[in-house]
C-alpha cells in the first residue's frame, strides 16, 4: 500500500479497455490501483456512445460516487432512469436503494466521470436482472453465484 501522497497527471494514466460482451464496454483509467491503495479506489471510465460499463447492481459494504466530467448518459435506479450530464455528482450508498448502471446514450460522444469507492472488504455485489451475487475480496479475483443455486447451511456437512 502506497504511505506517501501521490500526484499524477492524468496524461500519464494508462487505459485499458474492456469489450467482452454487447452492449458492454468501456476504457478506465486507474488513478489509484487496487493493488496500491486499500481504503478508497478511484478511476476515470470512458464510456463509448450507447453502451454501458457495468450491469445494474448494488453494493452491500461500499459506497459509488461519481462525477460526470464530460457527455450525458442515463442513470437507471431503483426509482426509475434519471438523466446525468457533465457536472453531475452521483453518490450510491451501499444498499439496494443504491442500485445503478450508467448508459450512454449520446450516439456520437463519449461519457467520461471519475468514478470514486470505497474498498471494504469483503464486499457482496447483487445484480437484480440477472438473479446473481458476487463476492468481491480485496486483491482476489470476483466470484460470481446464480441466486437459484442457494444451499441449506448444512448441505453436504458430516456428523
Amino acid at each position: 500500500m502506497k504511505d506517501e501522497i501521490v500526484i499524477i497527471s492524468e496524461s500519464n494514466l494508462v487505459g485499458k479497455h474492456k469489450e467482452e460482451q454487447e452492449p458492454y464496454e468501456y476504457v478506465k483509467y486507474e488513478v489509484t490501483p487496487r493493488n496500491d491503495f486499500g481504503q478508497c479506489y478511484i478511476a476515470i471510465y470512458e464510456i463509448p456512445p450507447m453502451k454501458s460499463n457495468y450491469p445494474y447492481h448494488y453494493h452491500i459494504a461500499n459506497t459509488e460516487v461519481f462525477y460526470i466530467i464530460s457527455g450525458q448518459g442515463i442513470l437507471r435506479t431503483p426509482n426509475g432512469d434519471r438523466n446525468i450530464k457533465s457536472g453531475d455528482f452521483i453518490v450510491c450508498p451501499p444498499s439496494e436503494k443504491g442500485a445503478h448502471k450508467i448508459v450512454n446514450s449520446s450516439d456520437s460522444e463519449v461519457l467520461k466521470y471519475i468514478d470514486f469507492d470505497t474498498t471494504n472488504s469483503p464486499d457482496i455485489v447483487r445484480y437484480p436482472d440477472s438473479d446473481k451475487t458476487g463476492i468481491i475480496l480485496h486483491n482476489q479475483p470476483s466470484i460470481f453465484f446464480k441466486n437459484e443455486d442457494k444451499a441449506n447451511y448444512y448441505d453436504g456437512e458430516n456428523i
